[in-house]
């Protein structure tokens, strides 16, 4: 190699060392990885130089949540418009709408058996629910979700009754709410329940519990005691009714209070399987009314 070339080589590298010297002297702005803005929180105090002279941001200010609120429908759309059964398929010999208000009622002495108004305008696996609930006079029944319609009745109807119209029966989960006629009854509500199969309660209230593949489901974690959570449940009063469905994982939650979890990890189960939303209406006398009822979709 001759003495210019040489000459020129090292003149390249001088170049660039020098250039990678000054770059690392100047100050970096560290980025933080990416998260959308609207989570973001601002810094907890000023920013602050790093000993390589990079601009540290500081730590987030810790922050609340914003606060539960029945209310807030960001993205979410009604589907009961408070005058109509518009979207939706009921027996008007129990379901009727009064001052707003879906209502079902069976009358003492008159048994019905169960009993399903049906909303048939979506049939979501993603979502969530929010409405207003109330149960009085006795009975109970409870939101279907993920649920299907015409399938056979495996429970007898009530003695001197026609066999069911299996439009109106859901099979499916059911987030549980019973009036309190007996203790028993009363701890219903909030419970992860499978209508009208042979799975019957997968998650008391309470409970946590988990299902993986070969497996019968399994409790992983408690949220509280069955009857102390039964103190969040208003009795004969409008109660706030959620209900969060992601994958394999349902959650109940009443008046802010989560009551129980299931999470179903065969994803090829009938439970994680787009559905029906409708209600319940079981035993008499009964009268279960419904209001608010807004629907947000996860779903692709």
């Amino acid at each position: 190699m001759s003495a210019s070339c040489r000459s020129r080589i090292r003149f390249v590298c001088q170049t660039l060392l020098t250039a990678a010297v000054v770059f690392l002297a100047l100050p970096v702005a560290l980025t933080a990885q990416t998260v959308p803005p609207a989570l973001e929180s601002p810094a907890a105090g000023p920013p602050s130089t790093g000993p390589n002279g990079e601009r540290l941001p500081g730590m987030p200010k810790f922050h609340e949540p914003a606060p539960y609120d029945i209310d807030e429908h960001t993205g979410y759309k009604e589907i009961f418009d408070g005058k109509s059964f518009t979207g939706w398929d009921a027996d008007t010999s129990i379901w009727r709408v009064e001052n707003g208000v879906m209502v079902g009622e069976t009358l003492e002495g008159k048994p019905k058996g169960n009993n399903y108004i049906v909303y048939r305008g979506d049939k979501p696996r993603d979502f969530d629910l929010k409405l207003q609930m109330k149960i009085e006079k006795g009975g109970g029944g409870g939101i279907q979700y993920r649920s299907l319609t015409g399938l056979p009745w495996t429970r007898s109807t009530p003695k001197g009754l026609p066999p069911y119209d299996l439009k109106f029966m859901m099979t499916g989960p059911q987030a549980d709410f019973w009036f309190p006629v007996r203790a028993v009854t009363a701890a219903f509500t909030g419970q992860w329940y499978s209508e009208n199969t042979m799975q019957g309660i997968l998650a008391y209230r309470g409970q946590v519990t988990q299902a993986l593949p070969g497996q019968t489901n399994r409790l992983v974690a408690k949220i509280g005691d069955i009857q102390a959570l039964g103190g969040y449940v208003k009795t004969n009063e409008w109660n706030d009714y959620e209900i969060i469905a992601r994958g394999g994982v349902m959650m109940h939650i009443m008046n802010g209070q989560l009551m129980a979890v299931f999470i179903d990890d065969n994803k090829d189960s009938v439970n994680n399987q787009p559905g029906f939303i409708g209600f319940e209406i079981e035993s008499e006398p009964c009268k279960i009314s419904v209001r608010d009822i807004w629907l947000r979709s996860f779903d692709k």
